[in-house]
């Protein structure tokens, strides 16, 4: 039950507690027909939140966990006990990443229903799980040796690759497509597709303005900005300004006074207060990569200009995917060159004439 004192912080209120997490086993009810759950996972980010809808007969899912066996045992302790025998009738995943879809599969398998997601995410993601047993291919080991990596932090990228189907369990083979602003009648309530962009491709988020409230997945977190990231399939892409564009949209489409239900951490208050947190933290890091490129700099030269802490592992990819995406902003922007070396390292610098960050 929402606190009788909610927890202000920064900006943003916790009905719930900033801190708060349900029972395992024992969702805890956020509105008529809506529960939230929690399923822990074994990495930094410990935990996902899965929300449950009832609808007529059965249960709409909305994200699954990873693909683990004691994710499997949480789904079946729920499906015998809080969600009393009925079935899932539907299953719909906000974006493509193996916390959100990764038991998407064997979920539709179980039950013999559909697999809702839109178009950009489920196409990703079937393609990548198939990378799985593939060699890291060398356009993926160009890119990396551009943005400067050592013959040791290669090899550890080689080592790694592929690893993202581990944890996504098979897909069906055909779904159902999620379209921006179409509207869904989940149990006698209509739930509207709000799509961004930037995180992943096609993010779908859930808006049900009866209940006032935001599914948000990774759109929209309290406190952690997701990963905004370039990869080696689309090296020239630029997903941050897709972000903030996507960031902007929905600020000026959606109410202030939703509670936003976020995949990670604690449902909130202040949709647009945290949506322009986001905005003008990734201003702050473009006018720090920009002053740091007063002199030229590799993609991992780029790392303290961004991060404060030290990367390493998984880490480091993800940081090199984030710096890379706003490097390329910049060079978008027009606001930073790149050139290329005899050794085939790429290096980012400054144009002066680029000093506004709109």
């Amino acid at each position: 039950m929402p606190s009788d004192q909610p927890e202000t912080f920064r900006g943003l209120t916790y009905p719930y507690g900033r801190h708060a997490n349900p029972t395992p086993g024992q969702p805890e009810e956020i509105a008529p027909g809506v529960y939230w759950t929690r399923f822990a996972m074994p990495m930094s980010l410990d935990h996902i939140n899965i929300w449950l809808l009832e609808d007529g007969d059965g249960w709409t899912v909305v994200d699954t966990c990873l693909n683990l066996p004691d994710a499997r045992a949480t789904w079946e302790q729920l499906f015998s006990g809080f969600m009393g025998g009925k079935p899932v009738t539907r299953v719909i995943c906000t974006h493509m990443h193996p916390d959100h879809v990764g038991l998407a599969g064997w979920l539709v398998e179980q039950f013999g229903c559909e697999l809702w997601m839109t178009r950009e995410e489920f196409l990703m993601c079937r393609a990548m799980v198939g990378d799985t047993g593939r060699k890291a291919p060398e356009v993926a080991i160009r890119f990396y040796h551009q943005a400067g990596y050592n013959e040791e932090q290669l090899q550890e990228y080689r080592d790694r690759f592929g690893g993202f189907g581990s944890a996504v369990y098979t897909l069906p083979d055909s779904y159902r497509r999620l379209v921006d602003r179409e509207t869904l009648t989940i149990g006698d309530r209509y739930w509207q597709v709000i799509v961004g962009s930037g995180h992943s491709p096609e993010h779908a988020c859930l808006y049900c303005p009866a209940l006032k409230l935001l599914i948000s997945g990774d759109q929209v977190l309290p406190k952690i900005t997701p990963n905004v990231s370039v990869f080696p399939n689309e090296p020239h892409g630029d997903p941050l300004s897709e972000w903030l564009a996507s960031s902007n949209r929905i600020r000026s489409i959606l109410p202030d006074d939703l509670l936003v239900l976020p995949a990670h951490e604690a449902p909130f208050y202040g949709l647009h207060t945290r949506l322009t947190q986001i905005i003008e933290s990734h201003k702050r890091d473009l006018s720090a990569l920009y002053d740091h490129l007063s002199e030229p700099r590799r993609a991992v030269d780029c790392f303290p200009a961004l991060f404060n802490r030290t990367l390493d592992g998984h880490n480091f990819g993800l940081a090199t995917g984030e710096t890379m995406a706003h490097l390329n902003c910049l060079l978008r922007r027009r606001q930073a060159s790149c050139e290329l070396d005899d050794n085939g390292v790429k290096w980012y610098r400054q144009l002066p004439e680029g000093a506004a960050f709109d």
